[in-house]
């Protein structure tokens, strides 16, 4: 080497001192790009067959079965390298890949959510005004309401009857079907409604569901267009009025997920808050084989609106089933969570360059720079948040460098920018250590939002290292 092409002082002390440049797709080889890119053919395939809580399950364990997953037995003695699976209610579900040591040292836990922001339809939804049907709803986790105005909508979801009886909904979906719209008000009247701030510029009583125009033939009667939308109903899903008393019925984007960018490298979609991580999760624990530790994959609902409820976080059914494995392999149940670890599996909000000033740069994560460790949530001073120990970040990062996974640190933006929150801090009440690991995401909690596939599989790559550690 000439001395013109030796490094100095500065530069040698430079690579050994500071944190080494996150690296990009640029630095991934075509075989690996190659797997990435076929991996996210599933996963698209995956959102647009589970854009509900209900539907993501049902596909979960579709998945699960087809590899060998069984019903877990309550009691029941397992082997090292059983896999088995627990639903609960429809809207979570367990799947668990025993151990060869069992669980008596902890569990491996990766936990994502799998409910996203949408309309809902309020109980008693069908109104008639001025010759229109329409639907009232009631908007279900954080969204911008202006985004959901004017943009096609398929209605999801079930319908409970009294008999017993539970009724399945999917309208909006196929290319034969009808879809649904919140209208928006034109330009030309619109002079005072955009001086209103983003926040003010649709109240949550404006996002009402266009359904029907053309009235029932009849003799003079009074709501005439509503009665010909409840014979349709009736006449399709043997349904009164009445029944929507007893129904989950959601309004989802109608479109379906596509390949977004001139170099396909990205995906456009609804639903990527958090089934870009609940996807990755679940085919981590489809893929680990027989683990040190019992390896426990979680999809939960309530996410969004604050873990709520027998089927969001701050439910005890994670908790009871980790205690019936540890009683049926004679360790204490308590114990067992104790000396559980888990990945909180939640995405981040990736840097955009177009709205650059809510975002610390040293601190945000980056499309196609890897799955993001985020260490804390929360807002302003924490709050709302757990936060990962130094301990456990380092055995983290240890992991993830020792199997080649691209993975980078972030924040949620700007300290008093905004902030959010995971379901980390529910598991660490528990006692668990957790961290959050995750996919940053262009357009969170939008319509249509976008990941990288590169970022989507090594979320992937991260979950499986974890579990089979």
């Amino acid at each position: 080497m000439s001395k013109k092409q030796e490094k100095s002082e500065a530069e040698l002390l430079k690579e050994k001192l500071f944190r080494s440049a996150d690296k990009g797709a640029g630095s991934i080889s075509d075989k690996e790009m190659n797997a990435a890119d076929k991996f996210c053919v599933k996963y698209v395939k995956f959102l647009d067959d589970s854009k509900t809580e209900r539907e993501a399950v049902s596909s979960a364990k579709a998945i699960a079965e087809k590899a060998g997953f069984q019903p877990y037995e309550s009691g029941k003695k397992y082997s090292a390298g059983d896999k088995v699976y627990l639903i609960n209610r429809k809207r979570n579900i367990i799947l668990a890949v025993i151990g060869k040591k069992g669980c008596k040292n902890g569990v491996r836990l990766s936990i994502a959510h799998i409910d996203s922001p949408r309309l809902d339809l309020k109980p008693n939804p069908l109104y008639e005004a001025n010759d229109l049907a329409l639907f009232k709803t009631h908007y279900y986790g954080g969204i911008k309401k202006y985004q959901w105005t004017a943009i096609p909508l398929a209605l999801h979801g079930v319908i409970a009857l009294k008999s017993g009886k539970t009724v399945d909904v999917k309208i909006g979906e196929k290319d034969s079907d009808p879809i649904f719209c919140v209208t928006d008000l034109l330009p030309h009247l619109a002079k005072e409604q955009v001086k209103k701030p983003g926040s003010q510029m649709f109240t949550g009583e404006e996002l009402n569901l266009l359904v029907g125009s053309r009235p029932f033939k009849g003799d003079g009667e009074s709501e005439l267009v509503k009665l010909n939308i409840l014979n349709i109903l009736f006449k399709e899903y043997a349904i009164t009025e009445e029944d929507f008393l007893s129904a989950d019925l959601e309004l989802v984007p109608a479109y379906k997920a596509r390949d977004l960018g001139f170099d396909r490298s990205m995906i456009g979609a609804y639903g990527h808050d958090d089934r870009v991580c609940a996807y990755p999760a679940l085919m981590a624990a489809v893929n680990c084989d027989t683990p040190e530790k019992t390896a426990v994959t979680v999809l939960v609902d309530k996410e969004e609106t604050g873990s709520d409820g027998n089927t969001g976080m701050q439910s005890d059914f994670m908790k009871y089933f980790i205690l019936d494995m540890a009683k049926s392999e004679g360790a204490d149940g308590y114990d067992v969570i104790s000396r559980s670890a888990c990945l909180s599996a939640d995405v981040n909000a990736a840097f955009d360059p177009t709205y650059a000033s809510v975002y610390e740069a040293n601190n945000s994560c980056y499309i196609n720079k890897g799955v993001v460790i985020t260490k804390y949530t929360g807002s302003s001073g924490k709050y709302g948040t757990s936060e990962a120990s130094a301990e456990f970040m380092a055995e983290i990062r240890a992991m993830l460098d020792d199997n080649d996974v691209l993975w980078q640190t972030g924040e949620l933006g700007k300290v008093d920018a905004g902030g959010g929150g995971t379901i980390a801090k529910y598991v660490a009440n528990m006692n668990v250590d957790v961290v959050d690991l995750g996919v940053p995401v262009l357009s969170m909690h939008a319509p249509l939002e976008v990941v990288s596939k590169l970022d989507v599989y090594m979320a992937y790559r991260a979950f499986l290292a974890f579990l089979s550690k």
